[in-house]
Order: structure tokens, then sequence, then C-alpha cells
């Protein structure tokens, strides 16, 4: 499987600036960010599968694509270093946590408000399961299996 984003498309997506990404790649942790791209695509196919076909073709839609940046971002800022002073940490993890709770609204069918936009060769995103349907038998069978049970009964001279 493959991710969402590939690196030159989380420099398209982030806040970060890129030369703080390319320091990440290749002094700090080269291999950390494609790992965690693949570790936050997995994990929104993860949290989409009761709703949707996942994995999504690529590209995936770009709502799934922003919310990966969105995750990965906050994770690289801490890996880069980032003093937990700085307002800038906590406009970025509340975001990374926004985009989690948008990622949980889209896969909630019943109450989220959040529908993913169809991919090309689909009609649509969403999943339906196969057939869900309930069949009882009418209630004046009951009265049948009765009347039938009622007169085996009879003919057999005995009772229940």
């Amino acid at each position: 499987m493959t991710a969402y984003l590939t690196i030159q498309e989380f420099k398209l997506r982030t806040i970060m600036p890129p030369a703080q990404i390319d320091r990440i790649e290749s002094t700090l942790a080269p291999g950390w960010l494609s790992a965690q791209l693949e570790a936050s695509s997995r994990w929104v196919d993860m949290r989409l599968a009761k709703r949707y076909r996942v994995p999504f073709n690529l590209p995936a839609p770009e709502a799934v694509r922003s919310w990966v940046a969105r995750m990965v971002t906050a994770r690289a800022y801490l890996v880069h270093g980032i003093p937990a002073s700085d307002q800038q940490l906590n406009l970025v993890v509340s975001d990374s946590e926004k985009a989690e709770g948008e990622i949980k609204e889209a896969a909630d069918g019943d109450l989220g408000l959040i529908d993913l936009a169809p991919s090309e060769s689909l009609d649509t995103s969403v999943q339906y399961g196969g057939t869900r349907a309930y069949s009882e038998a009418s209630p004046y069978v009951q009265y049948d299996v009765q009347l039938d049970r009622a007169r085996r009964e009879d003919r057999n001279r005995r009772g229940t």
C-alpha cells in the first residue's frame, strides 16, 4: 500500500516550511516522514472502513489528503523541534485534532455531516453493504400453522 501523499505533495499542503521538511528528511530522521504519511493514511482507512471503500484509489479525495497532511504536520513539528511555549505549536496541534474529528464525523453515517466526494471511477464513495432486508411471515400465517396443528391433533385423537 502507498500513502495518500508523497513528500512533495505534503510540502504543498502543509504550513511547515519546505526547508524544515527537507531538514527532517535529510538530517534528523531520514525516512521518518514517509513512514508517518503511510501510517496516517492507514489510520484514515481504519476509521473510514465501515462506510467507505478503502484504500481509496489514488489520487485520494482532497479531503483525505488534507487530513493526512494536517495530522502529519503536527508530528513533523515535534520531530523538527519547536518550543513548547510557541503559540504556533498549539495551533498546529489543534488543527491536527480538528482533522481527526472531521475523520470521525465522516465515518459516522448517522450523525456525521461530512460525506466524501466520489472518486472518478465510482458513482459514490460511500460503501453500501449488501442487501439489508428483513422479512417476516405475514401475521396471518400463524393462524394457518395453528389450524394445521389443531387438525393434525384432531385426526390423531391426541391433544397437546
